[in-house]
């Protein structure tokens, strides 16, 4: 069954038994409200009946004549008897004894009764008078009540069922209405396939439970597509790189093997393979690491971070790695909350994307001092870090995040090209940004701002 369908019967299920309550309570209340009623007739007709009979040689011939006429207006199915101190009926003759003994001395022991008998409802009252005490006992059947109530009922189960029959069409259109943004959503994820990951499903302006869906769809989808260009992009620049100095190194010792050579051209030969094995090794390291930067890249587990802490880790690395000294933290500014230098991320893989960095820094000023400066405020953590290198020329700048790309200033130093690639995908992995500016021959500085 459909949401919409399963909202509508709940909503007009749930608003049919309060409606259906209330009627009950009403239909309750009205049919004790009718009963009390015609009790309250039936105790004036017993007053009545006393005053008729047993009070008519003490009152007024114009009160004994209003009397006899209030006495005339009968109710249906009227029944009045007055029975004397030993139950035997008076002024009224009762050959059967319409009412037994039992109830009659109940009436003269309790002074008053009501009671219903089937649809009869009786009334008695027990009546000191000089001419003895008496018990007067006055039933009728209700009609006019009763049809009341039956009107009554039948027009609210005509009620119900109206309400309940409107209660499920405008809940049915209601819910329709509501869920017509998923229906949307659900077409624009049936037109999402593998060869076209690229699309993204409209989130709209709310902020509901149905935006906070397509905007997970979407993250999900933009995770899936960062995935499969992972995929591709490994699989090529792998095949590359490795291709190249393994073609290297089988050219060399064919040449070699051709003729006896030398010792002087062995170990050139050797040489050359072992500097083509070097850059191997450095490249399938580099993959490797890629691959495990990849593989974490969507399913992170995220810590806070101090980053000030994290910073001077970094020191105590690099001046042990470079020699003390060479590493420089300058602390610009921080703030008074220590939260506020507190960051959402993976700590390994954050300090691999430092280390890429640091480690650039290093290479491409030769091992001179690289200097790292920290600045922070509520609104924002800032780590600079800056040589004194080659720099980078300015029409490469927008290509140095690319994977395996090298500057053309660069090509003597080794490396592959992958460091930046994957430095820059972790720090947008927590919503971070780099920056790089750079003066050839001079310097280069790497800023990543981060957002609290």
């Amino acid at each position: 069954m459909k949401i919409k369908n399963r909202l509508s019967l709940y909503f007009t299920a749930i608003s049919a038994f309060v409606l259906l309550l209330v009627q009950v309570v009403i239909c309750v209340t009205f049919s004790s409200f009718i009963k009390s009623d015609f009790y309250d007739h039936l105790m004036d007709r017993a007053n009545v009946a006393s005053q008729l009979y047993l009070e008519a040689d003490e009152i007024s011939p114009d009160s004994l004549n209003h009397v006899r006429e209030r006495y005339l207006e009968r109710l249906p199915d009227e029944v009045v008897r007055l029975y004397d101190e030993k139950n035997a009926a008076s002024f009224i003759k009762d050959k059967n004894q319409f009412w037994p003994d039992a109830i009659i001395n109940a009436v003269r022991k309790r002074k008053q009764l009501q009671f219903t008998e089937g649809n009869r409802q009786t009334v008695g009252i027990y009546y000191n008078d000089n001419q003895g005490n008496f018990v007067i006992l006055v039933s009728a059947i209700d009609h006019q009540g009763d049809k009341r109530l039956k009107d009554m009922i039948e027009i609210m189960s005509i009620l119900l069922i109206s309400v309940t029959f409107g209660l499920f069409v405008i809940s049915r259109w209601f819910a329709e209405k509501a869920l017509q943004p998923i229906d949307k959503v659900i077409g624009q994820m049936r037109m999402v396939r593998a060869a076209n990951l690229s699309l993204r499903v409209d989130e709209g302006n709310g902020r509901d439970e149905i935006s906070a869906l397509a905007h997970n769809f979407n993250q999900l989808l933009e995770h899936l597509e960062n995935a499969f260009e992972l995929q591709q992009t490994f699989v090529i620049n792998a095949s590359h790189e490795l291709r190249t100095p393994i073609t290297s190194i089988i050219g060399e010792i064919e040449i070699t093997l051709n003729k006896i050579r030398s010792t002087t051209d062995y170990e050139q030969v050797l040489s050359s393979i072992l500097n083509d094995a070097e850059r191997l090794n450095e490249t399938i390291g580099s993959l490797l690491e890629l691959a495990n930067v990849d593989m974490n890249y969507t399913q992170p587990v995220l810590k806070a971070i101090a980053i000030d802490d994290l910073v001077w880790e970094l020191n105590d690395y690099w001046n042990d790695r470079a020699g003390k000294g060479h590493f420089v933290v300058n602390v610009l500014n921080l703030p008074q909350e220590h939260t506020k230098l507190q960051l959402l991320a993976n700590k390994s893989m954050l300090t691999i994307a430092l280390n890429n960095i640091i480690g650039n820094a290093f290479k491409f000023s030769k091992n001179q001092p690289v200097r790292c400066d920290l600045y922070a405020d509520n609104q924002s953590i800032n780590i600079t870090i800056t040589d004194a290198g080659v720099g980078i020329i300015p029409e490469e700048l927008d290509k140095i995040f690319d994977s395996f790309y090298r500057g053309t200033n660069v090509k003597t130093y080794q490396g592959n090209g992958i460091g930046l690639y994957v430095t820059n995908k972790i720090i947008n992995l927590f919503n971070g940004k780099i920056t790089v500016s750079s003066i050839p021959g001079k310097s280069t500085s790497v800023r990543i701002s981060f957002s609290n």
